[in-house]
């Protein structure tokens, strides 16, 4: 995701690949004749469609706004990201699993981890956030740029359908400096209070601002060269889709290391080699 170029409250992701724009702004019937135009569930999308992935979280995305999770602003931020993707050949980078796992590492050394949630994340990976979250005893805390009341409950009881036991955000009682809008509005006991925070697809402003109050961040962005990514702590340069599990898994992998082995994963992880490499593979990709 780009940082601040569209709603905030966004993700990432669609693919100039499959499917037009009609002149409504709809998305046009892909090109596929087997993919129904606008399938009911995801099972309905082949498992081996050459775009099951853009298709699926598309699916996603539509059906979050339609549930009242995601905004309409989402859907653009969305594009936006899969544009990135695609230029990253639509796979994770070595170094991108290497941020994932130093992710892993940091989560698990935590005191108290939060992973933070907006519409675009409840929508597009809310079991593997639930998942992340049971691996590395981390809470689960819903933040919003657009916050309204209705949609803050929609999105926790969408989380609470696919597995969370609790979730945060809805008491509302803490701040975060420096900021004016609503995405300042955090629960004192889950994002004030956490040491480690993963924010995914995230505006710059608050990425710097959680950095400021001297919080490690964990940030999934597809914008090397977006502001969140050049604060984050671990900038996770890969499509939140295969982002959120591939740090779940590492998670797992060390969950019996002992903390001076998950240090060194901490220690050898290079921020700047990693945004590097993915910065180059955008630019250097060769798209076929």
């Amino acid at each position: 995701m780009t940082d601040e170029a569209a709603d905030p409250d966004s993700d990432f992701d669609p693919e100039p690949d499959s499917g037009s724009v009609d002149g409504d702004g709809d998305s046009a019937v892909p090109s596929d004749p087997e993919v129904p135009a606008d399938p009911e569930h995801e099972s309905e999308i082949p498992e081996d469609h050459p775009r099951r992935q853009s298709l699926l979280t598309r699916h996603r995305i539509e059906r979050g706004v339609e549930r009242g999770i995601t905004s309409k602003q989402g859907l653009i931020a969305e594009g936006r990201g899969e544009a990135f993707d695609y230029l990253l050949g639509e796979e994770t980078l070595p170094s991108a699993d290497d941020a994932a796992r130093a992710a892993a590492a940091h989560l698990l050394l935590a005191e108290h981890p939060v992973v933070s949630v907006n519409g675009n994340v409840a929508a597009l990976v809310p079991g593997e956030v639930v998942d992340l979250a049971e691996a590395t005893d981390a809470d689960v805390e819903v933040n919003l740029f657009n916050r309204t009341p209705g949609r803050m409950a929609a999105i926790a009881d969408h989380l609470r359908e696919h597995g969370a036991s609790e979730v945060k955000g809805l008491t509302a009682d803490g701040r975060i400096p420096g900021l004016s809008h609503e995405r300042a509005t955090v629960d004192a006991d889950g994002i004030a209070d956490a040491d480690v925070v993963v924010v995914p697809l995230e505006d710059g402003d608050r990425a710097e601002a959680l950095g400021a109050m001297g919080k490690t961040e964990i940030v999934i962005d597809l914008n090397p060269m977006s502001r969140s990514a050049q604060v984050a702590a671990v900038p996770v340069v890969d499509n939140i889709i295969r982002a959120v599990p591939n740090v779940t898994r590492h998670a797992r992998d060390l969950a019996d290391a002992s903390d001076e082995e998950i240090r060194e994963v901490v220690e050898a992880f290079d921020r700047e080699a990693a945004l590097a490499e993915a910065e180059r593979a955008i630019r250097e990709g060769d798209l076929g």
